[in-house]
């Protein structure tokens, strides 16, 4: 075979090369060695290391490699052949790798539930021990890219980069509507986590970087992504999730009026569910998102403590900001209090029932003072509890007693 008279590596390729066998191990003392900037070759003679060489041009005789002698005796100064591999290292630094892990699972402290996590980020390496990589990594191939580089140690660059990520949510109480905040930090822990995994395969990592965390695109993940999406919505526009189940399905219902008689059937449920009172499940689900206060309920929690206990802190129907139940008068919006005779939410002028109890608003009922149930107001009994209802001493509106010198009911105003 012939003996190949200069040896050198220039790659033609786009992927990026980190270590390339040369083809032929037919060389000679007069073998010229070119080495390229940003690489290193390494030699090996039946098996052990014979040389490492940087950037230049070498001869490869007795005098650059004097393992040849010791084990071939080859005298100066002639052409003689012996066998030897040659391998070039890349040793640029890389910046732009690319990295990538899902199914993170943590405990998040913010929705108090396991979320599966996805993370994407970029790291940059250099090769620095040229002879511990080729024995560690490289193996028997004849070349080793980038992609070699990230499916032979994917398993255990994950597991490591999964157990870091959890690690520093749990240790530093961050929950998933923070964690962007703390991407830098996030990415120094973790490089000195994989400082040392890298390290043991003779390679540097000059930089690590986090780019996004995020909930994945497993099943799961889809699950969570939609409540929360759905949470966030309830939020701005200021409903509830029983809220949202009510209006769906009074909608379908509603929309079924024109299939005879079941449609029908289904609209009046669902105008029942809307404007049913506040003491069945109806009337729970519409009531409104900020808990307007109920004056007549003993479990009522006064909001200001600096308050009597006949005053409470109310949502304004026009604005929607809190005032004193003390006041006739929005002091944001200026719009007349008009409160509900049996919880005190504050109700449109206009409002045939209440927003939040569905008690009607208009003069045609009244409650009884001792059930606190609807009633017609011209009613001698309430049908409820047969409580006696017309009474002078009595609001005949929402029930309120009057004491002996006033007018006008204190609650809701009615005329005595």
């Amino acid at each position: 075979m012939a003996i190949i008279d200069c040896v050198s590596w220039s790659p033609q390729e786009n992927a990026e090369i980190f270590a390339w066998h040369y083809p032929e191990t037919n060389l000679s003392t007069y073998t010229q060695l070119i080495v390229h900037e940003s690489q290193e070759a390494i030699l090996f003679i039946e098996g052990r290391l014979a040389g490492k060489f940087g950037a230049g041009k070498y001869t490869l005789d007795t005098k650059n490699l004097p393992i040849l002698r010791s084990l071939y005796g080859l005298p100066f100064g002639k052409k003689n052949p012996f066998t030897a591999e040659v391998w070039f290292i890349n040793k640029l630094h890389l910046y732009n790798l690319t990295w990538s892990v899902d199914g993170i699972s943590t405990h998040d402290i913010d929705y108090d539930t396991y979320i599966p996590l996805e993370a994407y980020g970029q790291y940059g390496i250099k090769i620095v021990d040229a002879e511990k990589f080729l024995i560690k990594a490289v193996g028997t191939k004849n070349r080793f890219t980038q992609r070699d580089l990230t499916e032979q140690f994917a398993g255990e660059f994950s597991t490591k980069t999964k157990s870091a990520i959890t690690q520093f949510l749990d240790m530093n109480k961050i929950g998933f509507k923070r964690i962007s905040a703390h991407l830098e930090s996030i990415s120094q822990f973790l490089k000195e986590k994989m400082v040392p995994f890298w390290g043991e395969l003779g390679i540097e990592l000059t930089k690590f970087y986090v780019n996004s965390i995020g909930i994945d695109n497993s099943e799961d993940g889809m699950r969570i992504k939609n409540a929360i999406n759905m949470q966030s919505e309830m939020s701005i526009t200021g409903h509830t999730w029983q809220q949202e189940q009510a209006f769906k399905t009074a909608n379908n219902a509603i929309g079924e009026f024109g299939n005879g008689n079941m449609g029908l059937l289904g609209g009046l449920m669902a105008m029942n569910m809307i404007n049913s009172n506040g003491g069945n499940m109806g009337g729970r689900m519409m009531e409104a998102n900020y808990n307007q206060p109920r004056f007549n309920n003993s479990n009522a929690v006064n909001q200001n403590p600096q308050m009597s206990n006949n005053e409470r802190m109310v949502y304004c129907s026009n604005c929607s900001k809190k005032f004193s139940s003390s006041m006739n008068f929005c002091p944001h919006c200026g719009d007349p209090y008009n409160p509900c005779p049996k919880c005190g939410t504050d109700n449109d002028i206009n409002a045939k029932r209440c927003v939040s109890c569905g008690i009607g608003l208009q003069i045609i009922s009244a409650v009884c003072p001792n059930c606190k149930c609807e009633v017609d107001l011209n009613s001698p009994f309430c049908s409820n509890c047969g409580h006696k209802l017309i009474s002078n001493d009595v609001c005949q509106r929402c029930g309120t007693p009057f004491k002996s010198n006033v007018k006008f009911c204190p609650v809701c105003g009615k005329k005595r």
